[in-house]
């Protein structure tokens, strides 16, 4: 509930404190004093929008805040321990607007953004209008009204997610189907280009092997003449080959050796070199005895290295990337073809959670048919406690499942009669504008008592409602605030009479500037404002005796 709200520098305020108790507070004044400003002003609290124009003539800032307790709001304390934004069993939201416009918001000393005020924001308070009678004529509103007063949010929940599971298959159908023309050129594409690659086949490491086989065979001739030369000169040629000169050396160096044995080291390193170029001549004879003159394969190795190089160029590639090239195509392939798979898989999905969202509208429809009969018995019997003797309240759920939504797939219909024998009809065209106060009345008070939220505010609700009436009124709210914190913006004194607390807003002006305040009436206070309700501002011992008997205390 709320304990507290501080005003500073809105609208024609300058500063206010108002404290809140348990049970039913009333809130009246003189016609144009700013009965409604704290509720304005705990709506910006509450998230509502803002500018520049709410801020006192004079002022920088408008500067706002409200205090609550969570003893009966687990909902807000767990939002806020989630949120990380928890202070214990308190929690006070800030607004502060400033001359261009742009306003700031806190919860417990921590800035937050707007969307965030209103989240908790609906969990601490409800606000109903002067003009909430009004909404009760849209479709929507009335069943929002029936979904509180059925108190069914696990189900409502369920809905929700069911519905947004539908929704998101249609649309990624859609989405399929809408890039299908795109996909089929690209897979037509891919066809014509893994056509001539997969013909081809390119192997990994393939180019570099192939290019160096193709160069030794297309060389092949020079090759072994070279080498064969080289096997002649080394080792083959009568007397002239080096192996015989460096024998020839060898042993002219053997016996410098024996007359001077420091050649020892010369000596050695020309048996090393025969030994080498005898093994380099064996080498080279076995290399020309293994080459082989073979023009098919030259061509063979020719036309494979054409064409990489060729396919290559085409893809924009160069040939030893080609055959990663070829991968990348063929999983591109493999993925637009898995993509063609999951067309039936979507079409199912589209199915079954249409088929889920159904069934728990279904539900919805069936808790709506059964908690619609108490309701309206219920509004029925408030009716006529309101000066409606004849007046019979119906409800009407229709279902079809080509409308469903989150919220179900029903449209649901207020039907009132006010006269005997009259069918019922939906509000709009039968309820004049006291009886649809009188109506909306007793269908706030009645899903109030179903809501979760520990606090709620009335804002001139009463409009169009007087004598008897208008006291059956203020004990409806009384009744309401035993179990619900009830503040209500009054002008009927059978009303304010019912409250536990009353405040009087009063403007007073100095000739420079005007201002609003808002005190809190003893019971002496309360008798002379009811009486001021009752008569006028001449307050008579007549009106006074009327006013203690509308006192409740």
């Amino acid at each position: 509930m709320i304990t507290q709200l501080t005003i500073n520098n809105f609208a024609i305020v300058d500063q206010l404190l108002v404290d809140f108790t348990t049970g039913m507070t009333a809130i009246t004044g003189e016609t144009g004093a700013g009965k409604s400003i704290a509720i304005d002003a705990l709506g910006l609290c509450l998230g509502n929008r803002s500018d520049a124009s709410s801020i006192r003539h004079g002022a920088d800032r408008v500067d706002i805040s409200a205090c609550f307790v969570l003893d009966d709001t687990p909902a807000a304390f767990a939002w806020l321990r989630e949120n990380q934004l928890d202070e214990g069993n308190e929690c006070i939201l800030r607004r502060v607007i400033n001359q261009d416009g742009r306003s700031k918001a806190f919860i417990n000393g921590r800035a937050v953004p707007i969307s965030q005020l209103k989240d908790l924001g609906q969990m601490l308070i409800q606000v109903h209008g002067q003009h909430e009678h009004q909404r009760l004529l849209r479709s929507d509103y009335q069943q929002l009204l029936l979904n509180h007063y059925m108190n069914e949010s696990t189900l409502l929940a369920q809905m929700h997610q069911a519905y947004k599971q539908w929704k998101e298959a249609t649309r990624a159908y859609q989405q399929y189907e809408t890039t299908r023309q795109e996909r089929d050129a690209h897979m037509q594409l891919l066809q014509y280009q893994l056509k001539e690659l997969n013909e081809f086949s390119p192997i990994e490491g393939e180019f570099q092997q192939i290019d160096e086989e193709y160069k030794r065979l297309s060389n092949s001739e020079q090759l072994i003449n070279l080498s064969q030369q080289s096997v002649m000169l080394l080792d083959e040629v009568d007397d002239y080959n080096v192996s015989n000169l460096l024998s020839s050396v060898k042993n002219s160096v053997q016996e410098l050796t024996s007359l001077d044995p420091t050649l020892n080291n010369v000596y050695n390193m020309l048996e090393e070199a025969s030994i080498q170029i005898k093994e380099a001549s064996d080498e080279l004879r076995h290399y020309s005895e293994r080459l082989e003159l073979d023009p098919a394969r030259v061509m063979q190795l020719e036309q494979r290295l054409s064409k990489q190089i060729a396919l290559a160029r085409k893809h924009h590639v160069s040939p030893e990337e080609l055959p990663d090239l070829h991968q990348t195509l063929l999983a591109e392939f493999k993925q637009i073809n898995q993509q063609d798979e999951q067309s039936e898989q979507l079409k199912n999905d589209i199915t079954k959670y249409h088929q889920i969202a159904v069934e728990i509208a279904t539900k919805l429809h069936q808790k709506r048919l059964t908690i619609s009969k108490t309701l309206a018995k219920k509004v029925t019997t408030i009716m006529h406690e309101l000066s409606m003797p004849n007046g019979q309240f119906s409800i009407d759920i229709s279902f079809d499942e080509n409308r469903l939504n989150e919220d179900g797939a029903d449209q649901v219909t207020f039907l009132v009669s006010t006269n005997v024998g009259q069918s019922p009809q939906p509000l709009a065209k039968v309820a004049s504008g006291g009886e649809l106060s009188r109506i909306a009345l007793a269908i706030q008070v009645l899903t109030a008592q179903k809501m979760d939220t520990p606090a709620l505010i009335f804002d001139e609700i009463d409009v169009g409602i007087s004598g008897p009436t208008a006291a059956k009124v203020g004990q409806l709210l009384r009744q309401l605030g035993q179990s619900t914190q009830v503040i209500t913006v009054t002008h009927l004194p059978q009303v304010a009479g019912q409250a536990n607390q009353h405040y009087f807003v009063s403007k007073q002006t100095n000739g420079k500037k005007t201002t609003t305040d808002m005190q809190k009436l003893n019971e002496n206070g309360r008798l002379n404002e009811l009486a001021r309700l009752l008569g006028g501002d001449k307050i008579t011992d007549a009106t006074l005796a009327n006013a203690k008997e509308l006192l409740i205390i």
